[in-house]
């Protein structure tokens, strides 16, 4: 009866170990708002500097993310949340970048 304690969810997509990993779990929670705020916002031309700032540092946040994440759930909420966040950030550089055509 083993297999009662420790279930199998190797197969699962939200695989985890039973770990709690709250610096990573707040990565994942960061990103993906950072990607919807970015997302949203670059659909708005006026918003193109928060926008296209909140991008960057979904982006950023989001490879630092990666790079420590240890289960695949952890993983999946991250390259959501990068993928909305560079979606946002490209329209918005189209839009004015960075800094609004100071530069």
């Amino acid at each position: 009866m083993a297999q009662v304690l420790h279930p199998n969810v190797a197969g699962s997509l939200f695989a985890t170990d039973g770990k709690r990993r709250p610096l990573q779990d707040a990565l994942t929670a960061g990103t993906l708002a950072l990607g919807v705020l970015a997302f949203i916002t670059s659909f708005f031309p006026g918003l193109h500097l928060l926008s296209s700032w909140t991008g960057l540092v979904g982006l950023l946040v989001g490879v630092y993310g990666q790079w420590i994440s240890v289960t695949t759930r952890e993983r999946f909420g991250l390259v959501v949340g990068m993928g909305a966040s560079g979606v946002g950030f490209l329209i918005s550089m189209a839009n004015g970048g960075l800094f609004g055509g100071l530069f």
